[in-house]
């Protein structure tokens, strides 16, 4: 049976509409790579607390600091505990994650003391007075390396914790940071759990797409086929004034298509892409919000639309339908500079300072990430290729940010940091099968001391979200041995 009238339940009730917007962009949503799990106990969260952090680690003559937020959790701790610390990312950092999920389980588990500390430039730490460009030149990866340093060296002076051993926790760029952070101060975190973090700068992530094809191909080969054929038929229909008129009519598309702009074109591939792309990324992962806005898609009911007896553009058509209503969008927004000119607002209170513009900046001028369209035998056509991308970075930021800037960028951070040799022990690195950003992470053991999970069937950041009765084995089994190897290494 189809699934598709199932799916309409979803969306049949929301009927409030929000100004359109892209939804799923560089591999992230609004709130960050890790959305939060619901929370359904009645106690109440842990404040917000605040630090005197330093603004530039690298210029001792630099006086200059910041308040960065931080939540604590010592519910569970006795005195003699471990320390685990939470590492946020390129979000607002959630205090829901200092009462449920996996870390507070192990937390509970060891009598451990949880920190949580947000990343410089997201939520509410903001080290400067706006998001303009020359402000964001202390948004960095080895910046908030010093951040996590110098939060440590300052609790354990204060809460008498130097004799405690510290574990870091993150997932996906948090995931990043608690492997370099073990890697750079062994003497202060003496273990980490580094789940999906991609280690790997590269500019074209031509292997992103490669992963949601496997992945879509887990439900049988018809959809991958089926999708290639709606991008075909997208692709001629894109070029012929009457196909245009189709199209918008058919995707919902809040302008005419200009064909002569090929950004706009290129973001209109882009997006139609997205639709899976993050189904793909959190494919049947436990977040489980109520009303399951966007949540509970998965690449099932995806691949159950494409399959219908229509023609595939049509099912192209109706998975942007139920993306659109599922996040009451009223419409596609893929006009390219409407986005250039929301991620230009270097405002705190505009849309982009949620993350976006920050996490863009950090792609420019240390990772890339993009999500190109170069790997051939993917389904969504070559529509978005690398120079796309690459010309966002001026064009948001101006021209100083170009593709020389992000091509020596990368080769520092590989450099820096050592990509997939980096020399790491007391690490675990749990990845998903599902996951497309598995593909820049550790899949197989680097030593016995530097441990690979691959969670056949799973997506991103899963082993981070509290259990689930619909949990794999696999997953469960995950758990378990990040359970049994944190014991292991208090007792070292």
């Amino acid at each position: 049976m189809s699934v598709f009238p199932r799916i309409l339940l979803l969306v049949i009730f929301i009927t409030v509409l929000v100004e359109c917007k892209q939804l799923f962009r560089q591999g992230r949503f609004d709130s960050g790579f890790i959305p939060p799990p619901k929370y359904k106990h009645d106690s109440s969260l842990p404040p917000d607390l605040w630090f005197d952090q330093i603004l530039d680690h690298f210029n001792p003559q630099d006086l200059r600091s910041w308040k960065q937020r931080y939540f604590i959790n010592d519910t569970f701790y006795k005195p003699g505990g471990p320390v685990f610390l939470q590492i946020g990312g390129e979000g607002t950092a959630d205090p829901i994650w200092m009462v449920t999920g996996a870390c507070v389980d192990y937390a509970e588990q060891y009598s451990a003391l949880i920190f949580q500390v947000e990343h410089r430039y997201y939520g509410k730490s903001h080290p400067v007075m706006d998001l303009s460009t020359p402000n964001l030149k202390y948004l960095s990866s080895e910046q908030a390396l010093e951040d996590l340093a110098y939060f440590i060296t300052s609790m354990n002076s204060r809460m008498d914790l130097s004799s405690a051993k510290w574990i870091a926790f993150g997932g996906s760029y948090p995931g990043s940071l608690a492997t370099w952070l073990r890697m750079k101060y062994p003497h202060l975190v003496y273990a980490s759990i580094a789940s999906s973090a991609p280690l790997v700068a590269t500019a074209d992530f031509s292997d992103y797409l490669r992963v949601v094809r496997d992945s879509l191909d887990t439900t049988g080969p018809t959809c991958v086929e089926n999708i290639a054929k709606a991008t075909d038929t997208l692709t001629n229909l894109v070029q012929d004034q009457d196909g245009r008129v189709i199209l918008k009519s058919m995707f919902n598309l809040c302008d005419d298509i200009d064909f002569s702009n090929k950004n706009d074109v290129a973001n209109l591939f882009s997006s139609l892409a997205g639709n899976f792309e993050g189904v793909v990324q959190y494919n049947k992962d436990n977040r489980a919000f109520e009303g399951g806005v966007g949540y509970n898609i998965t690449i099932d009911m995806l691949c159950d639309i494409m399959n219908q007896d229509n023609q595939p553009i049509n099912n192209y058509a109706q998975v942007n339908s139920l993306i659109l209503k599922t996040y009451s969008q009223k419409c596609l927004d893929f006009k390219y500079m409407n986005m250039i000119k929301e991620l230009q607002d270097t405002t705190w209170a505009g849309s982009a300072a949620v993350g976006g513009r920050q996490w863009t900046y950090q792609t420019c001028t240390e990772f890339g990430y993009y999500q190109t369209s170069s790997y051939a035998s993917q389904p969504f056509g070559d529509g978005f290729p690398l120079d796309f991308w690459t010309q966002q970075c001026s064009d948001i930021f101006g021209a100083s940010i170009n593709e020389t800037v992000l091509n020596n960028a990368i080769k520092f951070t590989n450099a820096n940091y050592g990509g997939l040799g980096v020399k790491v022990s007391r690490i675990i690195f749990p990845n998903g099968s599902i996951d497309p950003w598995h593909a820049l992470s550790v899949t197989k053991d680097l030593s016995p001391e530097a441990i690979a999970l691959f969670i056949n069937g799973t997506a991103h950041c899963a082993n981070m979200y509290p259990p689930s009765p619909d949990d794999l084995p696999a997953l469960t089994a995950a758990r378990v041995v990040i359970s049994k190897s944190i014991g292991a290494w208090l007792n070292e």
